[in-house]
């Protein structure tokens, strides 16, 4: 019997999303970003089943990449938020990890350790996101002073991150991309500009690789698109089951705070998934859930452990019928517009209660 509820992942969607961000930046290297445990996709699995086709590894934190090495993942791993001790830094080492610098106590850190071999480095240039990296007017010396430092690792490779590539009609982006080029212009070594959103909207900054996240896993990172308009393919099919099914008069409540009246007779379903198991708890009446071939609404509030949802007067559902919250008849992204946030958020906030099954 099949666990509920569970996150099914399948395979053959996140392979042929890498395809098709090959075919979308046909010059750039693709980095997949695999932290926040693979967006909510399994960090393992995500990485076991792209390690021989994606150039690349993008992690938040070192302990995901030394689950990664641990696991038998071979490709380039790199270390989005860079270390924050020195003691890390013989890891770095030891498991051929790159990293990001991006801040003064790291540059510090490298000009005092002494290492067995140099590490590769990726230099954040802050161009408008104001939340990582050297500020335009440090980056001059910042460059310097790694090229000087013999635990760096030449040449010195060369990152920034985008604030508002998600809005195509907003040219910060562009402004973006000027100043990085202009600051880094001549100089040698990779770079990388393009989250999901710059590889999608803005090929200016595709550069030599390009680190994708949401789109790796057929989501749109733009709120009103959906992954499917780019080729994409959702990776993740979320699935419970209906437990009850019942009757239901015209003027009777349900749920906590009787906050929903059924206006005619109708039969409800009741599906074993609430904001224990990280489906959210403000998904207002009406938000969707997939019930054999059709949209059903979801009535009164979310629980811990289960929801409600409209199944229609003359519903035919029985207990044990799957009930699908997102996946590809129903994409995330439509569910998050319902409840009023990103598909990010759904995907990556499921607790472990929900089994994860790759397909």
């Amino acid at each position: 019997m099949k666990p509920f509820p569970r996150a099914e992942i399948s395979s053959s969607a996140l392979q042929t999303n890498l395809a098709r961000l090959r075919q979308i930046a046909p010059a750039s290297r693709v980095m997949a970003v695999v932290k926040a445990n693979g967006y909510g996709h399994g960090l393992l699995n995500v990485a076991q089943c792209l390690n021989k086709n994606a150039d690349g590894f993008g992690l938040a934190r070192l302990e995901e990449a030394l689950e990664l090495r641990e696991g038998g993942v071979s490709a380039k791993l790199l270390l989005l938020e860079g270390v924050f001790r020195g003691a890390d830094l013989p890891l770095l080492v030891a498991h051929d990890i790159e990293t990001v610098v991006h801040h003064e106590s790291q540059l510090q850190m490298l000009e005092q350790a002494v290492l067995a071999k140099p590490v590769s480095v990726w230099l954040k240039i802050d161009s408008g996101m104001h939340r990582l990296g050297f500020a335009p007017e440090q980056f001059a010396e910042v460059y310097a002073r790694l090229m000087a430092c013999p635990q760096v690792a030449k040449p010195i490779h060369l990152m920034t991150h985008f604030a508002c590539s998600d809005e195509p009609d907003n040219d910060f982006t562009a402004r973006q991309v000027q100043l990085f080029n202009s600051l880094t212009q001549g100089l040698p070594g990779e770079r990388t500009l393009a989250n999901s959103a710059g590889a999608l909207y803005w090929p200016e900054s595709q550069g030599d690789w390009i680190r994708t996240g949401i789109a790796l896993y057929g989501v749109s990172p733009v709120i009103g698109d959906c992954g499917a308009n780019h080729g994409l393919v959702p990776a993740m099919q979320l699935v419970s089951s209906l437990i009850a099914v019942r009757e239901h008069g015209a003027g009777q409540p349900v749920g906590y705070g009787c906050h929903w009246t059924a206006k005619q007779d109708t039969r409800l379903g009741v599906v074993a998934i609430g904001y224990g198991d990280g489906y959210p708890r403000n998904a207002p009446p009406g938000t969707p859930v997939w019930v054999n071939g059709r949209r059903v609404p979801i009535v009164g509030r979310v629980s811990m452990d289960m929801l409600t949802v409209d199944l229609g007067k003359d519903a035919t559902d029985k207990v044990g019928d799957d009930a699908v919250l997102w996946g590809p008849q129903l994409p995330v992204e439509e569910v998050a517009e319902y409840i009023g946030t990103i598909a990010y958020e759904l995907v990556t906030k499921l607790t472990p209660r929900v089994a994860v099954c790759l397909t």
